[in-house]
């Protein structure tokens, strides 16, 4: 099921007046101020959140401004080390207080911490970067505004169908298998994480590729027994791995992070993933 599924990030034109800039009042009990808001929008569409879910089909999410409140929380040593640095921010500046940023999934999640970011420091975002064709470092400008929205959907060459339930069926081409996925939540994206530190921290071989594939994979051809699944994706052909990953890479609504980058060292012209260093959310100036 195709469709025209790329879209600005950006506040919902529709809403752009509940967003009024911010204000110093004084109705007569001392000064006050109005700390902004604005709505974003959600990769998903809200379509894949169950019944229940605050965001069930709800295609924008309305934040406030990141104010210093916020700044406390990104340096927070104690909430670092924990790695709750990103949902405490969320927790903070979302106005539905029952949005529990690990139930949200992971493109809608990334949506709101780069919209968080630009209400905090704008969308200009300098960091350094590598050029990947002469190896130079230098110091490159992107422009958060102009990150697109992904709704997911452009299944062509792909054998994919989605169900009712919010799942999609992928037909692998060597093994003939029918694999169930899902979409993966901020609390699957935080296990993986941690499961992959303790693995290094213990000299374990790492395996992020079955890892992920044992948190996304729901069945194979039917069959739900997490000890048949998790075999399954041990020896899984590697084809079949390839082409999972390519369809649910058309699967995934979220924020295309890419953006145009020019060396001016070598003249090298890319698309080029958006460094997430630390100064995208603690930029030093």
């Amino acid at each position: 099921m195709a469709r025209n599924n790329m879209g600005r990030l950006g506040i919902d034109e529709t809403k752009k007046q509940a967003s009024p800039p911010p204000q110093a009042t004084n109705p007569g009990s001392g000064f006050q101020f109005t700390t902004p808001t604005e709505f974003v929008e959600l990769p998903t569409k809200g379509k894949y959140y169950p019944e229940g879910h605050p965001l069930h089909n709800q295609e924008t999410v309305e934040i406030r401004y990141m104010t210093a409140k916020e700044e406390d929380i990104l340096s927070s040593a104690t909430l670092i080390k924990n790695n709750m640095v990103i949902d405490r921010l969320l927790q903070s500046v979302l106005i539905n207080k029952k949005i529990d940023p690990s139930y949200l999934f992971v493109g809608d999640k990334n949506a709101l911490i780069v919209a968080t970011r630009i209400t905090g420091y704008g969308a200009d975002y300098s960091t350094q970067v590598i050029c990947p064709a002469c190896y130079s470092s230098s110091e490159h400008s992107f422009d958060l505004d102009e990150l697109n929205l992904y709704e997911g959907g452009d299944y062509q060459n792909f054998s994919i169908e989605e169900s009712d339930e919010g799942t999609f069926f992928v037909d692998l081409p060597t093994s003939k298998v029918r694999v169930e996925t899902r979409l993966l939540l901020g609390k699957d994206e935080k296990y993986l994480a941690q499961l992959a530190a303790n693995k290094k921290k213990k000299n374990l071989l790492e395996s992020p590729l079955t890892d992920q594939f044992k948190r996304i994979i729901v069945s194979v051809n039917g069959e739900r027994e997490r000890l048949v699944v998790e075999r399954f994706i041990d020896s899984m052909p590697a084809l079949d791995s390839r082409h999972l990953r390519s369809a649910y890479s058309k699967i995934v609504p979220t924020i295309d992070m890419s953006q145009h980058f020019h060396c001016s060292v070598c003249n090298h012209s890319s698309r080029m993933e958006v460094p997430l260093t630390a100064g995208f959310l603690w930029p030093s100036r």
